[in-house]
């Protein structure tokens, strides 16, 4: 799924992204086989240092602007992620290649079973861009404004409730979180996180049990919670911990950056560095120009073999934490409460009908003709990149049209005239609700609705069209979308997968409002005291997917690789999950302009 209308995930949870422009083959029948692409670039010539004085340029693939909110525990779409990654996002913990918890970056991590304790202990120099430290206070802050429902955050699940005293101020019962201490004070360099267990997930970077970014409370303390979203603090004059500063934002458009002084780690050797939104459409002739020396946000996948042809790029890639989705509106979310809640009378509460609507579609055809072995049809709703969690004997949803009119009939959902109407006889009218992006994805949704209405499903879009993709993100995540019936997106996802963030009860990002009692226990049972052994931990993954897959309150889209091209005037450029703090630093450049 390349190209996403995201939401994702900062410090822990998921993020909002474009729909993954096209699908590709990693089927055993594909046309195209997955290329396997590097990891890392590094020109051959050597660093200039009157080329590192210039501006290194980034292309931010994206056909709406971003929203500009810079505070990890409040975006919720993946394009502010990408267009300030530069200042870092705040990021805590250092990892190896597997995404494991190491020391070494901005605070280091213990935990202890016995004592149901994660310690965070800052290294000593740890500053803001503004040049202040980086304190105790600035961790436990984040979770204040995550759990603080007056901040509008979607990055709150009930496993922040394993923080002792965090579901009592979450509900107003308390003005503090009780499970969170300072042995140093609240301007010391440690932050105790007490609770009533310690889980495997907490030993992995983004888990969604330990946020893993901090906020600066100093610089926001004046602000109220509810109104910080919207702050010139966060918008216009954000802080951050990275390599660079923030030196220019233009609102949705682009943001300017200088490094940053401050910055504990490597210090940054390329002077400045502008990041330019770019629309899927003109993703190619920007490169050809000589306009961008990599893009972030994902090119489609249709334009893959275009690019990859390129002689002064490389592309540079591995496999994607993210992946595409149909959801399908099954109830609401109780605005008193911030819990989901299903409701049995909704549209699409018929199993039958859900699944029909998927097999009514062939992800694999799609695939082969759009994605050119970068994306290929999803089979769960958990990417393959987690080996050992990934069910690959789950067959997904395959083409099957005869079936997906068995299922229909046999649900009473027959034809009369053109469209079949309701069990009840009522007529039926389905709303679909997507992002407008590239050609290729506009054009799989056109084909979408074809299937469906071969099937006799009178499907229509939503609005009558493809929305603007900040209009659509806006409209999904309101607590009851009276509009919309199904939708089309894609996460961008954290490091750790359990899934509670994305589809628990108490999860802002359960937008489908699904939650039944057996979702709830495989879930909890990924980091239950059983948990701990690895065989048990797998099991209960992969019985979640076939669960998942069974309800089909959510079907799985397409996964895909994630992939960038990257000029070859560019030194030490590496997507290893080990480079993260200091991706930006490495980075020289060979000669004064892209080549």
């Amino acid at each position: 799924m390349k190209k996403r209308h995201k939401f994702a995930m900062f410090g822990s949870a998921a993020l909002l992204a474009l729909s993954l422009a096209a699908c590709s083959n990693g089927s055993d029948d594909a046309a195209t086989k997955t290329p396997k692409l590097p990891q890392t670039y590094s020109a051959s010539e050597k660093a200039s240092d009157k080329a590192n004085q210039g501006t290194l340029k980034i292309g931010e693939v994206s056909d709406s602007p971003f929203t500009g909110i810079t505070s990890p525990a409040l975006a919720s779409v993946a394009t502010d992620a990408d267009v300030f990654s530069p200042g870092g996002l705040n990021n805590l913990f250092a990892t190896d290649d597997n995404y494991k918890i190491v020391d070494g970056g901005l605070a280091n991590l213990k935990l202890d079973r016995k004592a149901k304790t994660a310690t965070i202990t800052l290294r000593d120099n740890a500053k803001w861009s503004n040049g202040t430290p980086v304190t105790a206070k600035d961790v436990e802050y984040a979770y204040e404004v995550i759990a603080n429902p007056e901040s509008k955050s979607q990055q709150y699940s009930e496993d922040f409730e394993n923080i002792k005293g965090m579901k009592d101020y979450h509900e107003g019962k308390s003005d503090t979180i009780s499970g969170i201490t300072y042995p140093d004070g609240e301007n010391g360099k440690k932050t105790v996180l007490h609770f009533d267990r310690v889980t495997p997930a907490m030993q992995y970077a983004r888990n969604s049990f330990i946020w893993s970014a901090v906020e600066p409370y100093e610089y926001l303390k004046d602000v109220k919670i509810a109104d910080l979203v919207s702050s010139d603090q966060i918008r216009k004059n954000p802080i951050f911990t990275g390599a660079y500063k923030l030196d220019k934002v233009v609102e949705g458009e682009s943001t300017s950056w200088s490094p940053n002084k401050y910055f504990w780690g490597k210090k940054a050797k390329v002077q400045h560095i502008d990041i330019q939104v770019l629309s899927t459409s003109n993703a190619v002739a920007a490169l050809k120009a000589k306009k961008y020396d990599f893009l972030k946000g994902g090119a489609s996948g249709a334009d893959y073999p275009k690019i990859e042809k390129l002689k002064n790029y490389q592309v540079v890639g591995k496999p994607a934490l993210s992946y595409s989705y149909f959801g399908f509106n099954l109830g609401h979310m109780d605005p008193k409460t911030g819990k989901q809640v299903t409701d049995k009378n909704k549209k699409m509460s018929n199993k039958n009908l859900r699944q029909a609507m998927m097999y009514a579609i062939d992800l694999d055809q799609v695939s082969k003709k759009f994605g050119n072995g970068v994306s290929w049809r999803a089979n769960t709703l958990l990417p393959p990149v987690f080996k050992n969690l990934y069910n690959s004997k789950e067959a997904g949803f395959k083409y099957d049209m005869d079936k997906a009119n068995k299922l229909l009939d046999d649900a009473g959902y027959k034809k009369k005239g053109k469209w079949r109407v309701q069990p009840n006889g009522k007529p039926l009218e389905i709303n679909f609700a997507v992002a407008s992006s590239s050609a290729t994805v506009n054009a799989t949704h056109k084909y979408e609705l074809q299937q469906w209405h071969k099937l006799g499903l009178n499907v229509k879009y939503t609005s009558g069209k493809p929305m603007e993709f900040n209009s659509y993100a806006a409209e999904i995540q309101k607590p009851d979308q009276k509009d919309i019936d199904v939708f089309n997106g894609a996460w961008s996802l954290s490091s750790e997968p359990t899934p509670t963030q994305i589809y628990g009860q108490n999860a802002p990002f359960n937008l489908g409002h699904f939650v039944s009692a057996e979702n709830t226990k495989l879930m909890n049972n990924m980091n239950n005291e059983k948990a701990w052994d690895d065989k048990y931990r797998e099991k209960q993954f992969k019985d979640w997917q076939a669960y998942m897959n069974k309800e089909t309150a959510y079907a799985p889209g397409a996964f895909n690789l994630s992939w960038e091209p990257v000029n070859k005037r560019v030194k030490g450029y590496s997507v290893k999950p080990s480079n993260g703090d200091n991706s930006f630093s490495n980075l020289e450049l060979t000669q004064t302009e892209v080549k």
